[in-house]
């Protein structure tokens, strides 16, 4: 039996479940650390209508597996397990599988358990010289750098971030590497504090119009509605917004704007994790000052407090 944080759609509870089987092609991971999303804050008000085992945030240690050289391995894994057969899943983009399940989102029990079943061929092996602690960022890292898949930021971008968070600050990371000049706007005085210690140039969301007139690039990340609303308002004409919140609900707005001037709108999701573990591995980028506290399972519900107060960046579980 294990520990398992189980989501019925309207509470969360600890339980005990059995330990989930292998079938051909899986493998079985024991879990050492899972990361906190705000994705899975949205889960809880609704989002995607998921039931089971939510986190999708993880490193472990494979306990089984159809490739016996993983066992005994550190691992972290894709989140998205695609069909295998249809023409995206051929091209290596299972996040966009028609018939996908998604790790603690949609269809596929996670990371906020003792014991998880992915996909063998999801998993990556973690680097010796990469910590439990890095290795767990993985996830946001990918997700942060499919930004410079999706759109090429040169140095001479002038570049905005919305939002100051965790996915946030792992973007600013990301795209420091491109040598773009980088504003952030933020809303928390203990979180800009973090971002300066970076480097990074940070003004208050309610001023950022009046420090600079409008942006090449405006990365939306403050899994806010309100952060569109600013973001439309920076973007300069014929400039890019790139979309990274997800959150339970409509977007209301006004098309009018993006058609005058011809503003072009990009949604980004999930990225490729073995660049992820390359920029941890080279030292490139390092995401460990961002976990705040750790927690048991038993503590859950102390731990998805603290990651909702609006003041802390990551909160981690630690089996």
């Amino acid at each position: 039996m294990m520990k398992a944080l189980y989501f019925n759609g309207t509470s969360l509870a600890l339980q005990e479940k059995t330990i989930p089987k292998t079938e051909a092609g899986q493998s079985l991971i024991k879990v050492a650390l899972a990361g906190i999303c705000r994705t899975d804050l949205e889960i809880f008000k609704g989002y995607m209508s998921f039931e089971g085992v939510p986190g999708h945030e993880f490193v472990g240690v494979v306990q089984e597996s159809s490739d016996s050289s993983l066992l005994g391995r550190r691992v972290v894994g894709e989140i998205n397990a695609g069909c295998g057969r249809c023409n995206y899943c051929k091209a290596g983009l299972e996040r966009h599988c028609q018939r996908r399940a998604v790790l603690g989102i949609a269809g596929l029990n996670g990371a906020f358990a003792e014991y998880l079943v992915l996909p063998t061929a999801n998993l990556c092996v973690v680097p010796e010289s990469v910590s439990d602690e890095n290795a767990v960022f993985v996830e946001p890292i990918a997700a942060a750098a499919e930004i410079l898949e999706q759109v090429h930021v040169i140095p001479a971008s002038d570049v905005l971030i919305i939002g100051d968070g965790r996915l946030a600050y792992l973007i600013f990371l990301i795209l420091r590497l491109t040598g773009a000049n980088i504003t952030v706007a933020s809303k928390h005085e203990n979180k800009k504090t973090l971002f300066e210690k970076i480097g990074a140039t940070v003004f208050s969301s309610s001023h950022i119009l009046s420090v600079k007139d409008k942006f090449d690039f405006v990365v939306e990340a403050s899994g806010s509605p309100s952060g569109w609303d600013l973001a439309v308002s920076s973007v300069r004409p014929r400039g890019v917004i790139v979309l990274k919140s997800t959150y339970h609900g409509t977007l209301e707005f006004n098309a009018s704007t993006l058609v005058i001037n011809e503003i072009t709108t990009v949604g980004s999701r999930c990225g490729k994790f073995r660049p992820a573990l390359n920029l941890l591995s080279r030292g490139l980028i390092n995401p460990t000052v961002l976990i705040s506290e750790s927690f048991k399972l038993d503590d859950y519900s102390a731990a998805f407090e603290k990651a909702s107060d609006g003041k802390t960046f990551k909160v981690v579980f630690r089996m």
